[in-house]
């Protein structure tokens, strides 16, 4: 029974070992992106700072730093936690192996002195020789060779034994180190957050000597935010009323072949009375769990809205580099009373002119000239992706695309980079928050 409980122990451990290994790494894992996110995140701050003025990008970039930062120490209390469970269980096979050691050498000794005293009648010669008969004298030897090999497994586990516990010692004192070092970069990153949430402060201070103008910004996006809102209404109504003069068409085609295929199926029947006329029954439709939609009446346009659906969190952003710095929603602005609602995301590139892509397959519905810039509307389905706020434009309407296809290149921002509005809506003009659709950089 003894036995039994201190296996379940020492399988225990293992598995619990192993099991925090793996998730050990894939925490260490996360906290290279972060590192290499906050990298980006400094950087792209440093250039905007060199503007000399505070913007809203600004202020994003820095409530970005400091999600990313608060990340980073929440996994590295997870991490702490896990050396602490390793050290743990550590060092409950350390009280382990002392233990059986103990007992081993304690047993080896009792052997030794039994057999000291019983010298006279161990000896190797007198013991066989004093057998009766040949098989006595067989099974002296056979007991001799096997007290032998008991001795010596003995010395063997003593060993191994030695072993498996220096090992385990080495193996606590890594992890004690490990976990200082931990403890350590743990306070560092603590210091930087303090350090970063100042920043923050500071920028929402400039920010509300300044908010006449932000409220101009706001302004001026709102109003564009409403042009284009307009605008897509009227695309997607036009679209539902081609897609269901199309399905009514296909609808019409199909009841005239169906029409024929009974007149012909009657005049047949009227020649060959005898003859029985096979009837085509007509077939069910599958059912699915799906709202019924007009732009996927056709297999194509079922095709492109699974696709869409399937590619949710796992398409590809529609710019090489940038960041959201508008994020889906109404959001206010701290420090102030001032409010900016956003129907997608707004995304700041490092250059000017830089290129748009396509995120999935699709058909191209618009390409609209709003002014002062220009937007590329993509129908996959029964969704569609908007690209605005482009100078210039590279596909026409009614054009196929796919992931990755050059859509046209940015605006021009007021941080001397460039600016993509993207949004994600569907037939209802219900909006979705584009982030969760895109993949995580």
């Amino acid at each position: 029974m003894v036995k039994r409980i201190v296996f379940s122990l020492f399988f225990l451990s293992v598995v619990v070992c192993g099991f925090s290994q793996q998730t050990r790494e894939e925490i260490q894992k996360r906290q290279q992106d972060l590192q290499k996110e906050l990298a980006d995140l400094n950087k792209t701050l440093s250039d905007i700072k060199k503007n000399k003025s505070i913007s809203l990008s600004q202020l994003t970039l820095v409530r970005k730093k400091i999600a990313a930062r608060e990340e980073m120490i929440g996994n590295i209390n997870k991490e702490l936690r896990l050396l602490t469970d390793n050290i743990y269980l550590t060092n409950l096979d350390i009280t382990r192996y002392r233990r059986e050691l103990d007992t081993l050498k304690a047993n080896y000794a009792k052997s030794l002195v039994f057999a000291y005293k019983n010298r006279s009648n161990y000896d190797y010669l007198n013991f066989l020789f004093s057998a009766t008969n040949f098989n006595d004298a067989i099974k002296r030897l056979a007991y001799l060779k096997s007290y032998r090999q008991y001795r010596e497994t003995q010395v063997a586990n003593i060993q191994k034994t030695e072993l498996l516990l220096q090992q385990k010692i080495e193996d606590f004192n890594k992890k004690r180190i490990e976990k200082n070092s931990t403890l350590e970069e743990q306070n560092k990153q603590l210091t930087v957050l303090e350090s970063d949430k100042k920043e923050k402060d500071d920028v929402i201070k400039e920010l509300k000597g300044q908010e006449s103008q932000l409220a101009k910004q706001i302004r001026t996006r709102e109003a564009e935010r409403k042009k284009l809102q307009q605008s897509l209404a009227v695309v997607i109504r036009r679209e539902i009323e081609a897609a269901k003069k199309e399905a009514a068409r296909k609808e019409a085609e199909r009841k005239e072949a169906e029409r024929k295929a009974a007149e012909l199926a009657a005049k047949n029947k009227a020649n060959n009375p005898t003859v029985e006329t096979p009837t085509k029954k007509p077939e069910t439709p599958t059912k699915t769990d799906r709202s019924y939609s007009v732009f996927e009446s056709s297999e194509e346009g079922l095709k492109l809205s699974l696709n869409f659906e399937t590619n949710k969190g796992n398409l590809p952003w529609p710019v090489d580099a940038g960041f959201i710095a508008g994020e889906f929603g109404t959001h206010t602005v701290p420090g102030t009373g001032l409010q900016e609602q956003n129907e997608g995301i707004r995304i700041e590139t490092p250059n000017a002119n830089m290129s748009v892509k396509c995120v999935a397959d699709g058909v191209v519905t618009a390409v609209m000239d709003l002014g002062e810039y220009q937007a590329v509307v993509v129908k996959h389905g029964r969704y569609f992706s908007v690209y605005s706020n482009l100078a210039t434009t590279n596909v026409s309407r009614l054009q196929k695309v796919g992931p990755g296809t050059l859509i046209g290149k940015t605006s021009p921002g007021m941080n001397g980079g460039g600016v993509l509005e993207f949004q994600v809506i569907n037939e209802k003009n219900q909006y979705f928050n584009p982030a969760s659709w895109l993949k995580r950089k």
